[in-house]
């Protein structure tokens, strides 16, 4: 190959990843809104009374959206591996704007009565099935199209985009905040994060149509069973192995991306205006080491990365949430947030690649997506949940330990896996 073949076909790769990105980028923001905007919609859907029951609703809302990923990864990976990543991809975010649209346009409880919070449930349950999928496809079509020598940075797109979408759903809050009172806020501000939302994804649905198909999926042989629980039962120790590898991973993530924030506030007694600077600070920092550690691994290979986490964090989880708690200075909880972050990012930056090594093309996305999806709702999605139960009982230090014990579990698994870079299946399709 030419130096200007490699470099039209490494712009290929580029304008794909960014197409891939992209829209994963719009599905967080539009996930993480719904979090950052229930204070002020709250009202709007349920009835009047306490504030509190209002937002255990909304709260309870966003669970059952929650409790849908899995199957999201079950339908849009089984339709990924049958029809394509590109139209998988495109039906994912096209539910993500119907869900948006729904909530935007949706008028309040004072007027269509229960079609209100119906309509909610229903847009969730959309969105919900939107990001179950996502995950998977786009894991899946990230590690098929990058650049066989540069698949961990490239994959580690899909957490730079994570973030990134709930920063920015954090940023319109703010920008929002400062121009619109609280009565407007509720009244009729939050649903512009909506409209926002559905727009982009309807930008990202145009982008994702002009995408290339991967080259793996194209080139498949005939005749194998696509997407179909009969052909991924064939792979019985990767898809624990993806449920091994998730587990220590997205218990860190939640927990330090999503749950300190409430930590920060009513443990250690930080200010909350403070706290989401201190959150949004950290969280720009993760964005950053995304790809630069996805590059390393491209280098070192995928093992020493998650090994790191595993072992940082099993060690050092429980000393730095109780330093955090007994601090009350701004810049003290930076530095031990971003600690945290910074160990999670060996397990961030290259779970998508690590587990995407890890099956044959006919079956990747569903193999990728169900797995971790159970593993995520079961763990990942109740992590706050437990925090706040071991809080209440008198005992919270207990869910450091429970932290540092799902990450020993995973680093078990770390310790006994194979390096997927240097064995990967997709060098074998």
């Amino acid at each position: 190959m030419t130096v200007v073949q490699e470099k039209g076909s490494e712009r290929r790769v580029v304008a794909n990843v960014l197409r891939g990105s992209v829209g994963n980028l719009i599905e967080w923001y539009d996930w993480y809104a719904y979090t950052a905007f229930s204070i002020y919609f709250a009202a709007a859907f349920f009835p009047k009374g306490d504030q509190t029951a209002q937002l255990l609703n909304t709260a309870a809302v966003f669970a059952v959206g929650f409790l849908m990923r899995p199957l999201g990864g079950w339908l849009l990976g089984r339709y990924a591996d049958r029809r394509g990543r590109r139209a998988a991809l495109t039906l994912s975010v096209t539910l993500m704007a119907f869900g948006s649209l729904i909530i935007a346009l949706t008028p309040s409880y004072a007027s269509i009565g229960v079609a209100a919070p119906v309509l909610l449930v229903l847009a969730r349950l959309l969105q919900g099935l939107s990001v179950g999928g996502e995950y998977a496809t786009s894991a899946t079509y990230l590690s098929e199209v990058a650049s066989p020598a540069r698949r961990g940075f490239y994959s580690s797109f899909q957490y730079v985009t994570l973030t990134a979408g709930q920063l920015i759903a954090l940023g319109v809050q703010i920008v929002l905040q400062q121009f619109l009172s609280k009565s407007e806020m509720s009244e009729w501000g939050w649903r512009i994060a909506f409209v926002i939302g559905a727009t982009g994804a309807i930008v990202v649905m145009w982008l994702r149509r002009g995408m290339d198909e991967s080259a793996n999926f194209e080139k498949q042989a005939a005749g194998r069973e696509k997407g179909t629980f009969k052909a991924l039962l064939k792979h019985p120790k990767e898809c624990l192995l993806v449920v091994g590898l998730t587990l220590g991973g997205t218990v860190a993530f939640y927990t330090y991306t999503t749950y300190l924030q409430k930590f920060m506030v009513n443990t250690s007694g930080i200010d909350a205006a403070t706290v989401s600077w201190i959150n949004f600070a950290a969280l720009l920092v993760f964005v950053v080491l995304q790809p630069l550690a996805g590059a390393l691994s491209d280098r070192i290979g995928r093992r020493p990365l998650l090994l790191g986490f595993g072992v940082l964090g099993t060690l050092a989880t429980v000393p730095l949430l109780t330093a955090l708690a007994r601090t009350s200075e701004a810049a003290p909880a930076f530095l031990l947030m971003l600690g945290g972050l910074v160990i999670v990012t060996g397990y961030t930056s290259i779970n998508a690649i690590v587990k995407a090594e890890l099956f044959p093309t006919n079956i990747r996305a569903l193999g990728v997506g169900l797995p971790y999806a159970l593993t995520v709702a079961i763990f990942g999605g109740t992590a706050e949940y437990v925090a706040l139960w071991f809080k209440q009982a008198g005992m919270e230090s207990v869910f450091f330990y429970y932290v540092a014990g799902c990450v020993l579990i995973s680093l078990l698994v770390y310790g006994f896996m194979r390096e997927t870079s240097k064995d990967s299946v997709l060098d074998r399709d």
